[in-house]
């Protein structure tokens, strides 16, 4: 059974960019055997990222990144069984948030930023569809 999970949390502590990558690279590297897909959104202190795979896989990592030192404040936004993946080409893309137009931010919350925390799940995950629809995730699994 598929499932499709959709989280916010907040940096820890750090610098933002560093552990944006430390999360890529441990994703794109774990991943592919856990048969996990999604894509990491990331923009200022606040990372939005879904997940797609097996139930038991999906539950299993999201109850890991809860616990990793690196996130704060995780919230669950969305979770539901799914008949098929919508993130299907990613191990773990990437959004770039500083280079979207932020007239694509604004249509799905009340500012030009990402902040996942005060709007509903669905709008978060209209917003990630938006971007797949306009080209906006990088690092596509080969």
């Amino acid at each position: 059974m598929l499932v499709n999970l959709l989280y916010a949390s907040r940096v820890a502590h750090g610098a933002s960019g560093e552990i944006t990558d430390s999360i890529l690279q441990q994703s794109r590297a774990r991943n592919p055997r856990l048969g996990i897909t999604g894509v990491l959104c990331q923009g200022g202190d606040v990372f939005m990222q879904a997940l797609e795979g097996g139930r038991a896989a999906v539950n299993e990592l999201y109850n890991l990144i809860a616990r990793d030192p690196r996130h704060q404040q995780v919230m669950l936004l969305h979770y539901e069984e799914v008949a098929q993946r919508r993130f299907a080409g990613w191990t773990m893309g990437h959004v770039r948030l500083e280079k979207i137009n932020p007239s694509v931010l604004l249509k799905y919350s009340e500012r030009p930023q990402l902040d996942p925390f005060s709007v509903p799940g669905a709008a978060s995950m209209a917003l990630l569809e938006e971007l797949i629809d306009t080209a906006q995730i990088i690092g596509r699994a080969g």
